[in-house]
């Protein structure tokens, strides 16, 4: 993915500072560490960017976080229902599934989607 690197994409997907994609946002780099999924650290150690730019900042992430579990629902329905030809009551136990084991993707996404609208990348910042 280091073919990425300099574009907003690189750390949506990786969850690195928006700034200077160096270093992780995350405490715990594990997506799956449910107990400190959102642990955040305050500012990057290599650029000083301050993560949270006044308090309650990701509470945005939250009107990500529905449009992000929307896709992964519809990808869920079309996989289950059009693809292995499931009946739409076993498709909707898919759904719910999906998104209860997805929640911590999901969440980590929609607040690196809310970061990376208001940061972005400087090559400066990168060295």
């Amino acid at each position: 993915m280091k073919f990425l690197k300099g574009t907003s994409i690189y750390s949506i997907l990786t969850g690195k500072c928006p700034i200077c994609q160096n270093e992780s946002m995350y405490i715990n780099t594990s997506t799956f560490a449910i107990k400190n999924v959102l642990g955040m650290n305050e500012r990057c150690s290599h650029c000083n960017t301050k993560y949270s730019m006044e308090p309650s900042f990701f509470y945005g992430a939250m009107y990500v976080s529905y449009g992000v579990g929307i896709a992964f629902g519809v990808a869920a329905f079309i996989i289950s229902h059009y693809f292995l030809q499931l009946n739409l009551l076993i498709s909707y136990f898919v759904i719910v599934a999906t998104i209860i084991f997805f929640l911590p993707i999901i969440l980590r996404l929609s607040r690196n989607i809310w970061i990376n609208l208001f940061m972005s990348y400087d090559p400066l910042k990168s060295k």
